[in-house]
């Protein structure tokens, strides 16, 4: 039996896996990465003369329920026109049948390529900046569900960017998603919430991950579907302070300051009511820690409240302690 050498076989896979866009305004020029269910694509807009970036479907992928919850997850990006997220400019289906949807091309890097030479403050102020987009969500009623580093885009220019909602679940009165025609005739019902368990993580029948070890909450892990809110993407954010707050020293890695400590354990509790309620009241705890305030997070004894104190007013300090010392030299040299 004689075996095809790798280079053909990896040729005939990427023939295989690139999509039929004759008819439409999309021309294919390179594979940019392949995820669970759906593979993107960098491609030209031959109407507008942009590279833009296409998710379609794999083709072993390319069932009914995952076409509608690719054509939902364009929906959801539909509804969130922020900075800190990717726009969508097209959804539909292509002449081989399978579903895509056009979304802006970011270049840069993700947020776990890009901090590690970044002072800790640089590091915080970054967080803050995450934490706008994905606060405009949840005023919409749509949780993330996957926030993780890799999920993260730093743009060329400074962007911040908050990708792959994928697994983003509608709340409230936001629930009611339109469905979605994949053809003239056909109609997507939107996909269910079945799930089962695999080593641990909590995935749909299809086998998507719904989370990511280390930064799913305990609700979602456990797959209590019913009890997700803004907190599961909270404890998903908090993992992230967590990520960006440890500061490498020789052989150990610890996170820099008890109070920075408290907000991170606050963010993760196992407990969703012991949570911060929203992503604003962390971001705001987070921003008091960079001015150098009290968090709520985390209660100050008196020497610690002294050193902050002396630390936020170190010009007074300074003043009032020459001040002193002159006054004591003084007192000393007129009493010869």
């Amino acid at each position: 039996m004689k075996f095809l050498p790798d280079q053909v076989v990896a040729r005939v896979q990427t023939k295989m896996q690139t999509p039929d866009l004759s008819g439409t305004r999309y021309r294919p020029l390179k594979s940019l990465g392949q995820g669970g269910m759906g593979i993107v694509w960098l491609v030209d807009d031959s109407v507008l003369h942009r590279p833009v970036a296409l998710k379609i479907l794999t083709a072993e992928n390319s069932s009914a329920d995952l076409a509608a919850r690719l054509m939902q997850e364009a929906v959801v990006l539909a509804r969130l026109e922020h900075p800190g997220i990717v726009p969508v400019h097209d959804a539909g289906t292509l002449p081989d049948g399978r579903t895509f949807y056009c979304m802006k091309h970011v270049e840069g890097k993700t947020l776990n390529q890009h901090v590690d030479q970044l002072p800790l403050r640089q590091r915080l102020l970054l967080f803050q900046r995450i934490a706008e987009p994905l606060a405009f969500a949840h005023s919409r009623g749509i949780i993330h569900r996957d926030l993780k580093p890799t999920n993260i885009m730093l743009g060329a220019f400074g962007e911040v960017l908050i990708m792959d909602w994928g697994l983003a679940k509608v709340i409230g009165s936001a629930a009611a998603t339109p469905q979605v025609s994949s053809a003239p005739n056909e109609r997507i019902s939107p996909p269910t919430e079945e799930k089962t368990r695999t080593s641990g993580s909590t995935t749909t029948v299809h086998g998507t991950v719904l989370g990511t070890p280390g930064y799913m909450a305990p609700e979602q892990e456990r797959g209590e579907v019913n009890r997700i809110d803004q907190r599961t993407d909270v404890f998903a954010l908090g993992s992230i302070l967590h990520y960006l707050s440890r500061e490498k020293s020789g052989a150990s890695n610890q996170l820099a300051s008890r109070p920075l400590r408290a907000i991170c354990a606050k963010a993760m509790a196992p407990e969703m009511s012991a949570r911060y309620a929203s992503v604003q009241e962390l971001a705001a705890d987070v921003g008091k820690y960079l001015d150098d305030m009290p968090v709520s997070a985390y209660r100050e004894n008196i020497f610690e409240r002294t050193a902050r104190l002396v630390s936020r007013n170190r010009v007074a300090v300074v003043l009032v302690l020459a001040y002193l010392f002159m006054r004591l030299l003084f007192i000393l040299f007129s009493r010869r």
